[in-house]
């Protein structure tokens, strides 16, 4: 599901509302760890999250970490948690969007992926209407990533 916020459609959209699924394989004993900070290492190629301050748990409210997107600098807080249920990140990835990315687990085996973006710029609007085109086939290759490296 795909909801752009924008009264005129002839422009790209300043702030996306992405929601999707991905299947995991069966049999993982804690599936919502693969959406923490540390998680994704096992899966995520080049996801390699730095922490300016220590942290007791990378899932622990209030964490704050660092990516790099090429070019973009990332700045995560790990905004809220319901442990085994949900995790919910803030983010801002520098001179390009800012939002939310909230992960829940629906069952043993399907998480739903959420992003609420919003443009910070207007050449970033473009690329954020790249990425709601994209969307599923994003949410595909993560499902494809975290098989192979749980299988």
């Amino acid at each position: 599901m795909m909801n752009q916020n924008e009264p005129d459609s002839a422009q790209p959209p300043r702030r996306v509302r992405c929601t999707g699924t991905v299947q995991l394989p069966p049999g993982i004993a804690t599936p919502l760890d693969l959406f923490t900070p540390e998680g994704e290492r096992a899966w995520a190629a080049g996801w390699d999250p730095s922490y300016p301050a220590p942290a007791d748990a990378d899932c622990e409210p209030g964490t704050v970490f660092l990516t790099s997107h090429g070019p973009h600098p990332g700045t995560w807080i790990m905004a809220d948690r319901e442990a085994g249920r949900s995790v919910r990140y803030a983010r801002v990835i520098e001179g390009q969007d800012a939002g939310t990315v909230t992960v829940t687990l629906d069952t043993d085996t399907q998480v739903t992926v959420s992003y609420d973006l919003t443009a910070l710029s207007e050449p970033a609007a473009e690329h954020l209407a790249q990425f709601a085109a994209g969307y599923q086939q994003f949410l595909a290759h993560w499902a494809e990533a975290i098989a192979a490296a749980v299988g």
